[in-house]
Order: structure tokens, then sequence, then C-alpha cells
């Protein structure tokens, strides 16, 4: 079993960042693939940003060139640095995880709110 545990979101103004943290614990050694996800009211989950065991990223569009996805493997933990931030990124975000045992098991963490407002 795998825990995730984000932490570091808030109230911010547009232009600012931030910066926020997903602490792994569990059966850590067999995860392979970590991800940020947000859910804004009314709309369904998205994908902002993940990242392989192997440091290999991918970012949704609309965050390109803005936020950073990082993995710290001897810390056990996923960070997401999110510069310039605007009113849109407003929204829930997820700490995600896969963990292949034989079958590949899916994780999320309980989510930690960022608002994004003058």
């Amino acid at each position: 079993q795998v825990q995730l545990v984000e932490s570091g979101g808030g109230l911010v103004q547009p232009g600012e960042s931030l910066r926020l943290s997903c602490a792994a614990s569990g059966s850590i050694f067999s995860i392979y693939t970590m991800g940020w996800y947000r859910q804004a009211p009314g709309k369904q989950r998205e994908l902002v940003a993940r990242i392989t065991s192997g440091g290999s990223t991918n970012y949704a569009d609309s965050v390109k060139g803005r936020f950073t996805i990082s993995r710290d493997n001897a810390k056990n933990t996923m960070y997401l640095h999110m510069n310039n931030l605007k009113p849109e990124d407003t929204a829930v975000y997820y700490c995600n995880a896969l963990r292949r045992d034989g079958f590949v098991f899916e994780y999320w963490g309980q989510g930690t709110q960022v608002t994004v407002s003058s």
C-alpha cells in the first residue's frame, strides 16, 4: 500500500509562486510514475504534470513554461513548483502514484487547495 500526503497549498495573488509537495510512504519502492492532477468545481479532474522514476516529464499545455515537476527518490517526495500563477489555476491539486506489483495500483492523496485571486 502507498499513502500520499500533499502540502503547500494556499491563497496567492496572480503572478506569485507556490510549491506543492507530495510525500509517499508504504510500498514506495515499486512506484514508477507520479503526477499532479487538479480539479475545479464543476470540471473534470485533469492532468497537470507527471514524472516517471527515470525522470521523464509531461505537462499540460496550460502550464508549460510556468510549472516544474520534480522528484526526489531518496526522500520519496514529489514537488510541483508553480510560477506566475493565474486565477484559472485555482483548483484542488491531487498527488497521484502508480505502483506495479503484478498489477498496476493507483493511489491518490487527499488534495490541497490552491486559490489564485487578487
